[in-house]
C-alpha cells in the first residue's frame, strides 16, 4: 500500500476545488461549521471510491455521455458555490449580505462528489494505475479507506488555514479581495476540468 498512500497523499494535497472552497468556508464560518462540509467531502469520496472500485467505473466506458452531464451538473453547483463565497462576510456580522450564507453540511457535500469531475478523474486515475483489475473486495475496501483516511485530514487543515486568515481578513475591503479571490480560483478549478478526458 505505499505506492497507494503516496498517490492519495499527493493527490488530496494537489489544489483542487475542494480546497478553495473550504479554505474559503473557514475564512468565512470558522473550522467548526465548516467541518461538516470537509468530513462530506472525505466521506461522499470514500464511497465513490468503493462503488467504482466495485464496479461503476464501467458506466463511463458503456454511456460515455454521462460524463458530460457530470461536467455541467458540477461546474454548475460550483458556480453556486462561488456564489455563496463572494455573498459571505464576518461570522460576527449578522446583516443582510450573511443571511442564508452558510458552508454546505455533510450530505450535500458528500453528494457533490457524484457530480465533480475532479474527482471522478482522481478515482478512475487511483483504480487504473495502482489497483489490479483482480483486485478483491477486501483490498478495495482497505484501498478506499486508506485514501479517505488521508482526505480528510488533508482537506481540514484547509479549513484550519482559513480560519486563521480570517483574524487577518477583519478589514471589510480585504475580506472581500480574498473571497472573490477564492470564488475566482474555485471556478478556475472547475473550469480546467471541463476540458478533461
Amino acid at each position: 500500500m505505499g505506492f497507494h498512500g503516496r498517490f492519495c497523499f499527493c493527490d488530496v494535497r494537489h489544489a483542487w476545488s475542494e480546497q478553495h472552497d473550504v479554505a474559503g468556508l473557514g475564512v468565512n464560518f470558522g473550522v467548526r461549521a465548516t467541518l461538516p462540509h470537509a468530513l462530506g467531502i472525505s466521506c461522499g469520496h470514500f464511497i465513490m471510491l468503493l462503488a467504482v472500485g466495485l464496479g461503476l467505473g464501467e458506466l463511463f466506458i458503456r454511456v460515455p455521455a454521462v460524463y458530460p452531464v457530470m461536467q455541467v451538473l458540477g461546474m454548475a453547483y460550483m458556480l453556486y458555490l462561488a456564489w455563496g463565497i463572494v455573498k459571505s462576510g464576518a461570522p460576527s456580522v449578522q446583516d443582510e449580505a450573511n443571511q442564508g450564507a452558510k458552508p454546505l453540511g455533510f450530505w450535500a457535500a458528500a453528494a457533490f462528489q457524484w457530480v465533480n469531475p475532479k474527482a471522478w478523474v482522481m478515482t478512475l486515475g487511483f483504480f487504473s494505475n495502482y489497483l489490479p483489475q483482480e483486485a478483491g473486495v477486501l483490498l478495495i475496501a482497505a484501498a478506499s479507506l486508506l485514501f479517505s483516511l488521508i482526505n480528510f485530514p488533508s482537506i481540514a487543515v484547509w479549513a484550519v488555514m482559513g480560519a486563521r486568515m480570517g483574524h487577518y481578513l477583519r478589514v471589510d475591503l480585504s475580506r472581500r479581495i480574498f473571497n472573490w479571490t477564492m470564488a475566482v480560483l474555485l471556478v478556475a478549478s472547475m473550469t480546467a476540468s471541463l476540458f478533461m478526458r
